[in-house]
């Protein structure tokens, strides 16, 4: 279990904006990636067909990460399952562009997803990382 304090200026008596708890499943995500061995190359990479949440290396891979988080247990499922057809075809077609653009071509490619809990105060819960996710 990894703990985070939200940001300065958060008020905890305050929501999380939609925002806020994507730049904290971010952070979380980077961190929790860079303690198992990854490099960063690259967050919120974009393009005019959208964006990567993470880009990373480990060794001769090149892993697109989407990262989902979620509050509370609530009604809509973990994160992970948010991740629908229509998102995979998504990061697929802007992990082409960035392949393109970059000639990473030597490397071997796999798309993950790094799902966070965080309470309703922005503390992480969980770090859920699944690789090969689609």
């Amino acid at each position: 279990m990894v703990s985070h304090l939200p940001g300065p200026g958060h008020d905890p008596s305050s929501k999380l904006t939609r925002q806020q708890k994507g730049k904290l499943g971010e952070e979380a995500a980077c961190r929790w990636l860079r303690e198992h061995g990854y490099q960063i190359i690259e967050q919120n990479w974009r393009c005019r067909r959208g964006e990567i949440d993470i880009i990373a290396s480990q060794g001769d891979l090149l892993v697109f990460v989407e990262v989902r988080s979620r509050s509370g247990a609530g009604n809509y499922g973990t994160p992970q399952e948010s991740v629908d057809v229509r998102k995979m075809q998504q990061v697929r077609s802007t992990a082409a562009v960035y392949l393109q653009q970059s000639r990473e071509r030597e490397l071997q490619v796999r798309f993950d997803v790094v799902a966070v809990m965080l309470d309703v105060a922005g503390q992480i819960g969980t770090v859920d990382h699944i690789e090969n996710a689609f």
